[in-house]
C-alpha cells in the first residue's frame, strides 16, 4: 500500500509539474501578449478584472500551480527524509505499542528512488540494535518493523529463548562469540491473551528482561508458558535447526515481543534492498483500550499517551 502511495505521489508531481512548465513556456507568454495589447490599446486604462477576462488563467493550470509545490515537497520529504508509520501490532512491545505513530528516517541506509527503490546514493548501513522498517520478504506490499540482531557474517543461535551471537564468521570459524545476556526486570507489567481450550481464553503475564547486544541494551518480553516454536523455524542449508549464518548484504531481525513476533526465525533474512529506513522517534501515541460496552468505534482513540513521545531505544 505504501509503495502504491509513492507511485501516486510521483505521478501527481510529474503531471502537475509538466502542466506548470508547459504554461510557463507556451501559454503564459501568449497571455502576457494579450494583456500587453490590451494595455497598449487603452493607454493602460484597464482594470485588473478586465485583464483577467482578456487573458484568463485556465483552471487546470491554476490547480497545477497550487498543487505542485505542496506535492513535490511531500514527495521529497517522504521519499528521502522522513516517513510516518503506525504500529499495528504488539510484536515490538514494550519498545513500540499498538497506537504509536513513528517517524522513519529514510536516508540513514542510503537514498532510493521512490518507485523502483533502487539505491543511487550510499549513506550508511544498519547497526546491531537498530529498529528498522523493511519490506516483508513474504509479501513486499507490507511494511514490517523489527530490531536488527544479526549483521552480515554473524552466526545467530536461538535456543531456550536465548540469543547467542558469533561475529565475523568465515569457513565455520568466528572471531568473537557472546550471549545476549538477559537481565530480569519483572513479570506482569504486560500480558498476553491465549486460547487455552475451545471455550476458554486466559491472560498470562509476560516476563520483562533487558537484552544486551553489546552497544545497545533494550527491553524484551517473553511468555514463559509458550514453548519455543523451533519446529516452525526457517531451515538454512548447512546449519542446525535454530542456527543461521547471515549472508552478505542481509540482516537477521527479531521482534522485541519474542513469543508474539513473526520474524527472521521463521522466514529468513532481510536484504539491504528491502530496507525502508530506521525508526527514530514516536511523534504521537494513541490509546485504544475501552470498555466492551463502549458505543465508540474501535478505531477512535480513547486517549493520548504523551509520556511515549520521543526517541526510540
Amino acid at each position: 500500500m505504501a509503495n502504491y502511495f509513492s507511485i501516486l505521489l510521483v505521478i501527481v508531481t510529474a503531471v502537475t509539474g509538466l502542466i506548470w512548465l508547459a504554461d510557463a513556456f507556451l501559454w503564459a507568454p501568449k497571455r502576457k501578449e494579450k494583456v500587453a495589447i490590451a494595455l497598449a490599446n487603452t493607454n493602460g486604462a484597464v482594470d485588473e478584472q478586465t485583464l483577467k477576462e482578456i487573458a484568463p488563467l485556465p483552471y487546470i493550470v491554476d490547480t497545477a500551480q497550487q498543487i505542485f509545490p505542496v506535492i513535490a515537497f511531500v514527495l521529497v520529504l517522504r521519499s528521502f527524509l522522513y516517513e510516518p508509520f503506525q504500529i499495528p501490532s504488539g510484536s515490538m512491545k514494550s519498545t513500540l505499542l499498538v497506537g504509536d505513530f513513528i517517524l522513519v528516517e529514510k536516508f540513514t541506509y542510503g537514498l532510493k528512488d521512490p518507485v523502483a527503490r533502487n539505491k543511487f546514493i550510499e549513506v550508511g548501513a544498519p547497526e546491531r540494535g537498530d529498529v528498522v522498517v523493511f519490506k516483508y520478504p513474504e509479501d513486499r506490499s507490507k511494511d514490517y518493523i523489527k530490531r536488527v540482531i544479526g549483521m552480515p557474517g554473524d552466526r545467530i543461535t536461538y535456543k531456550d529463548k536465548q540469543v547467542t551471537i558469533q561475529s565475523n564468521c568465515e569457513n565455520n570459524r568466528c572471531q568473537e562469540e557472546w550471549v545476549a545476556d538477559l537481565e530480569y526486570v519483572d513479570n506482569g507489567t504486560f500480558t498476553q491473551m491465549l486460547q487455552v481450550s475451545a471455550t476458554e481464553i486466559r491472560e498470562f503475564p509476560l516476563e520483562r528482561s533487558i537484552e544486551d547486544l553489546g552497544n545497545v541494551k533494550h527491553e524484551i518480553l517473553r511468555n514463559p508458558v509458550i514453548p519455543t516454536q523451533s519446529q516452525r523455524f526457517y531451515r538454512q542449508d548447512g546449519q542446525p535447526l535454530g542456527t543461521w549464518v547471515v549472508p552478505e548484504g542481509q540482516y537477521f531481525v527479531l521482534g522485541d515481543n519474542r513469543d508474539n513476533s513473526r520474524d527472521s526465525r521463521y522466514w529468513g533474512f532481510v536484504t539491504d534492498d528491502d530496507l525502508v529506513g530506521k525508526a527514530v522517534a514516536i511523534w504521537i501515541s494513541f490509546e485504544f483500550e475501552r470498555p466492551s460496552d463502549s458505543i465508540l468505534p474501535s478505531w477512535v482513540p480513547s486517549g493520548v499517551r504523551f509520556n511515549r513521545i520521543g526517541g526510540i531505544g
